[in-house]
């Protein structure tokens, strides 16, 4: 044994080489690739989604919008164009599940702080406290990084249609009271090309992982 091992030893060599690049190949194809949804208003609880919008079920993209952020600016769609943001609803005064999201909004920040692709807007749903200054001290008070994350306030229509036709991500408090709207602890994830693509639990820390692990998913489509 010993002797035809010597004798054919280069060969042995080859073969092993072979095996391994064979079943790492194999492995490879037979290994299933992750992919995210694409979310249409049509696969989402239909709490979150205004009536008008609800039969659609796929070519959904976020609509174009213009809020003012935290330091006064006009922000709009192109401001996000071309990259892979997080957006979520809250108010400044909320004692709730607000800190808890904010908290996990700024670990999401410093995570992806040094990638100008990613980026995160959280928009208001009581405009006509959350100012451009209490918006302003809010983000001061969170770190939040200005070329990183919009805070933005705006006219609440404009807030409540893009939350519940655009992001499918928000409950109305009240079917008499129009445009009243009660945000949830969804963070939506959006790629480059205005899609919906995961919602997350912006209060659990394995959702946070999650969304995270999906953040850096896209990337590597778009590289």
């Amino acid at each position: 044994m010993l002797e035809f091992i010597k004798r054919n030893k280069i060969f042995i060599g080859v073969f092993i080489v072979f095996a391994i690049v064979f079943l790492t190949f194999s492995y490879s194809l037979l290994k299933p690739q992750k992919k995210l949804p694409i979310y249409s208003p049509s696969m989402v609880n239909p709490e979150m989604v205004d009536s008008t919008v609800q039969h659609i079920s796929k070519y959904h993209t976020i609509a174009n919008f213009e809020f003012t952020n935290q330091n006064g600016k006009n922000i709009s769609q192109k401001d996000y164009e071309g990259k892979i943001y997080v957006a979520d609803f809250f108010f400044t005064t909320c004692p709730t599940i607000c800190p808890i999201m904010q908290d996990n909004m700024v670990e999401i920040q410093n995570h992806f702080k040094d990638n100008p692709n990613v980026l995160l807007l959280s928009h208001t749903v009581m405009p006509d406290i959350d100012s451009v200054a209490v918006l302003k001290k809010y983000a001061l008070e969170k770190g939040v990084i200005d070329s990183k994350w919009n805070l933005v306030t705006g006219d609440k229509k404009d807030i409540f249609y893009i939350a519940r036709k655009s992001y499918l991500a928000v409950k109305t408090e009240t079917e008499g009271e129009l445009y009243d709207m009660v945000h949830t602890e969804n963070f939506i994830l959006v790629d480059t090309k205005k899609r919906v693509r995961g919602f997350y639990d912006g209060t659990n820390k394995e959702e946070i992982n999650r969304l995270i692990e999906d953040i850096n998913h896209l990337l590597a489509q778009e590289n």
